[in-house]
């Protein structure tokens, strides 16, 4: 189908690399009015390219964007983002990683949340982490209010990106993903947004994320944890919260992830 010059209210965005399965199953687990959003899956060079006729099998609307080999995320979203812009008008767009499940009322309650709340131009939302085998590991709960979001950026990155939604808009402001931060470009991307407009947090857990402990996060994790301080370095402006964030940084990279995970699991109950 032809989709130039279509208007959507919202478009969802998720990229997709060997996780097909993780795909179907977050496809059927979004829900919005009919007619007005529109699904992107931007295809990162899979072996076999992801089918768009049988993605949009009992009236799911899909576009699929196809790379020709496999970029990475950075490179996949930003793909898809241009397509976005270069394609379609939409008001809102959100993101969805493959295997993340979202609450049936999540587009409902985020979009609502904007539509009354003007002068926010970013949300995010509470989450819960389950293994493969959905055993809960823990919940993610994070500041709801701009002010403490802004300082709890020092130490963490307090918009899980599966559970984003924004205002086209931004784009306008911050562009594109950063290609500079390695395992770290929403970290980084959201930092800008943070400088730059207001934000908040739905205090509802609205999304279900896939923890992978086999995952890319988890093999890079001492080069995810470098570009974690390039970032603070680069975008805080608060000196005193700079320098702890930092510190709490190379005390992490002391600290093996499968202890760090425990923690996790206790505090969330």
């Amino acid at each position: 189908m032809d989709y130039s010059g279509k208007y959507f209210e919202l478009c969802i965005l998720i990229p997709c690399y060997k996780n097909f399965q993780g795909l179907k199953r977050s496809l059927k687990s979004i829900s919005y009015h009919e007619g007005k959003y529109l699904i992107v899956v931007v295809d990162d060079g899979n072996d076999e390219a992801i089918d768009e006729e049988t993605l949009q099998q009992n009236s799911v609307p899909v576009r699929v964007v196809r790379l020709p080999q496999n970029k990475g995320i950075t490179a996949a979203l930003n793909a898809g983002l241009q397509w976005i812009v270069d394609t379609i008008t939409c008001t809102y767009i959100a993101r969805l990683d493959c295997g993340d499940v979202c609450d049936p009322e999540r587009f409902y309650k985020q979009i609502n949340y904007l539509s009354i709340n003007t002068d926010v131009s970013m949300i995010g939302s509470w989450c819960y982490f389950q293994d493969p085998e959905k055993k809960i590991k823990y919940n993610y709960k994070t500041p709801e209010h701009h002010k403490q979001i802004k300082k709890a950026m020092y130490f963490r990155n307090v918009f899980i990106h599966p559970t984003v939604i924004f205002r086209c808009g931004i784009l306008n402001k911050a562009g594109l993903y950063p290609e500079s931060y390695p395992h770290a470009e929403d970290y980084a991307w959201f930092w800008k947004i943070v400088n730059l407009v207001k934000t908040a947090i739905i205090p509802l857990y609205l999304v279900t994320c896939e923890e992978n402990t086999h995952g890319i996060s988890q093999k890079n994790r001492i080069l995810q944890l470098r570009s974690r301080m390039a970032i603070v370095k680069e975008f805080g402006l608060n000196f005193a919260f700079k320098q702890l964030g930092i510190l709490k940084i190379r005390i992490l990279m002391k600290i093996p992830y499968s202890f760090i995970l425990q923690v996790k699991k206790l505090m969330s109950f």
